[in-house]
């Protein structure tokens, strides 16, 4: 569908992410928006998505209903909640309807009911869709593996001070990165907790380091800590719209999928 016009569909239109999104797409060739919801009881319910993105009139009135998005469109865009986008995911399971999830803080037992739904509906699903960011997943993961267990790693990350989730989601797939390179489960080695006198660090732990203030859109990087020397990989985000454009181009990718569960890296490679 690469020359076609994909219809996307927006839950949480009126937040941050969601704006953007009506941008980028608003900005973007062979995109069109085809239906926009919020929370019940949100200011936004019966506005233009476009006048609330700050943009003009684009005909697409906000509502509250969550099947709506399913009517129309392609492709859904989910950057709203834990237990909204599992909702969603189970429309998408009924309709067949594709869908990329951004949302973080996602449980386990979440993750579940994304995979399921991609038995009948393509899902991209990721913690951060920056194309950035995932390359730096892939190179994290290369160099955890040509390193032995006597080079300590750490994760750093910093955000803005209304982030509700903690380790951020894009730490914990960078984390998983360098425990697939070491052949590991990152629950067996994460070190999340330091307080009062933990002990010395253990062999093997991957440990994370939590940032909240101001206005930072997201920065992460990975220190490979070893006798006499360290090997830093970074990335910051300095506007917002880099996760918009993953994201559509996620869309893009899952309007020519039937069905599947997949990640950015199939994005990417595709």
């Amino acid at each position: 569908m690469s020359n076609a016009t994909v219809k996307i569909a927006i839950p949480a239109a009126g937040g941050r992410m969601g704006g953007m999104l009506v941008r980028e797409i608003a900005a973007a060739e062979y995109l069109q928006l085809v239906a926009a919801t919020e929370r019940s009881g949100s200011p936004a319910i019966g506005e233009d998505a476009g006048l609330v993105a700050g943009l003009r009139e684009n005909g697409v009135i906000i509502g509250d209903d969550p099947k709506t998005l399913f009517e129309q469109a392609d492709v859904v865009i989910d950057f709203s909640s834990p237990k909204a986008s599992c909702a969603h995911a189970d429309l998408a399971a009924e309709t067949g309807i594709a869908m990329v999830v951004g949302t973080t803080g996602l449980t386990p037992e979440d993750e579940v009911i994304l995979e399921k739904a991609g038995q009948t509906a393509a899902l991209v699903y990721c913690a951060n869709t920056s194309v950035g960011i995932t390359l730096l997943g892939q190179i994290v993961e290369q160099v955890a593996a040509q390193l032995t267990d006597d080079w300590d790693i750490e994760i750093v990350e910093a955000h803005h001070h209304h982030k509700v989730d903690s380790p951020s989601g894009t730490a914990l797939a960078l984390g998983r990165s360098a425990a697939r390179g070491r052949g590991v489960e990152l629950e067996a080695v994460a070190d999340m907790v330091r307080k009062g006198q933990p002990g010395a660090r253990k062999c093997g732990d991957i440990g994370f380091a939590v940032l909240r203030g101001g206005d930072v859109t997201g920065e992460h990087s990975v220190i490979f800590f070893g006798q006499s020397e360290r090997v830093e990989i970074s990335h910051k985000a300095t506007d917002r719209a880099i996760f918009a454009r993953g994201a559509l181009r996620a869309a893009k990718f899952a309007a020519s999928k039937t069905s599947g569960f997949y990640t950015m890296e199939d994005v990417l490679n595709s």
